[in-house]
Order: C-alpha cells, then sequence, then structure tokens
C-alpha cells in the first residue's frame, strides 16, 4: 500500500488517541482538516496547545481547572457539609446540569482496579482522606458508575467515611424513567428489584 507520507500519517496516528476513534475515522478527520478545514485545524492546535499549557487539576477537588482551586472550591455559597465522589470530570458536570447540586464535589480519575495498577494512591484517597479529616464533611455521595470496579470503590471508600462516622449515600441505581420491565437487563432489574424502597 502506497504511504500517505509521514505527516498525515503521524497525524492520523495521533488523532486515533481519541476515545471512540480508530483508524478509519481518525483518517477522515485528518483528510478533512487539511483538505477543508485548514483554519479550523489552526484553531484546534492552538486551543489544545493552551488548554495543555494552562489547564491542571484542582488542588482540593481535583477537577480540571486553570487555577490552583476551581470555581466552585472557592464560591463560598456552595455547601461545605456535602461531598459528591466521582470518577470523572465530566460526572461532575453531568451531576449539576441535571439536578440542583451545591455541595462540594471530589474527582478520582478513574477506580480501583489492582490488575491495572491503580490504586489508592492514583486516586487521590490520600486527599479525600485529609478532606474527611477536617471535620466539614456530613454525608458523602458515592457517584461511581455501576460496574464492578465502580462499586468496589465505592465500597472501599464507604469504609473510610464510616470509621470516620460520616453518613455515606449511594446514587440509586434501577429501571430507567420511562423504561420497561421487559426490555431492562437482568443485571439492573436484580439490583433494582433487591433495592426496592418503600412508599
Amino acid at each position: 500500500m502506497a504511504s500517505l507520507g509521514p505527516s498525515i500519517e503521524q497525524l492520523i496516528e495521533a488523532l486515533r488517541c481519541l476515545p471512540g476513534v480508530g483508524p478509519k475515522s481518525a483518517q477522515r478527520m485528518a483528510f478533512h482538516l487539511l483538505e477543508r478545514n485548514r483554519a479550523g485545524g489552526q484553531r484546534l492546535t492552538q486551543a489544545l496547545s493552551q488548554a495543555l499549557e494552562k489547564v491542571h487539576h484542582c488542588q482540593q477537588c481535583r477537577i480540571l481547572s486553570e487555577a490552583e482551586l476551581c470555581s466552585r472550591c472557592s464560591d463560598q455559597r456552595r455547601r461545605q457539609d456535602q461531598l459528591c465522589i466521582v470518577e470523572m470530570p465530566s460526572d461532575v458536570l453531568a451531576i449539576e446540569q441535571a439536578t440542583h447540586y451545591q455541595g462540594q464535589s471530589f474527582v478520582l480519575s478513574g477506580h480501583l482496579s489492582p490488575l491495572d495498577g491503580i490504586g489508592p494512591e492514583a486516586l487521590g484517597i490520600p486527599k479525600l482522606i485529609g478532606l474527611f479529616e477536617q471535620d466539614l464533611i456530613q454525608e458523602v455521595i458515592l457517584a461511581t458508575n455501576p460496574t464492578v470496579e465502580g462499586e468496589a470503590t465505592a465500597h472501599y471508600i464507604s469504609q473510610l467515611a464510616h470509621a470516620r462516622k460520616i453518613h455515606v449515600t449511594r446514587l440509586a441505581h434501577g429501571i430507567p424513567l420511562g423504561g420497561e420491565l421487559e426490555f431492562v437487563d437482568s443485571g439492573t432489574l436484580s439490583h433494582a428489584f433487591s433495592g426496592r424502597e418503600s412508599i
């Protein structure tokens, strides 16, 4: 197969680092930028370069931020007694857009996975314990993903919180609003059934 040239091949390979982008998608993106939207490619280059230089993790909650403390952590109007723990920065945005949550957040940037070498240190657990020991937090809301790793991570953190007499809640899992039982997968239905509540 004829080579496209090292610059194009490097661009295609670089685009493949994005989640969900395979060889064909990367090739389409590269050709689009080079043939139809070079100005967009320049803007993308500048924006990416600037973000990589300026964006780091908030010193308190670990969300992506340009300042040492993000706007959420520096906002004194937010509740200081609630802490919602999530896996990724995008989870914070999803929760705030879907609810009226006005407490604090903490981003793990992943979940416990000993086989992949991801332990408590990589998730910022020592920093989280430091927050627990400030005696401000009265409720920890565990909002990790409902996967095996997410559940294990939630269990680990709940034990740390319980040891410090902090009330722990977990996001409800179950049947989606408007869903029909016959179309719900068995794992979700089982979880919803075992977690049923009084009305």
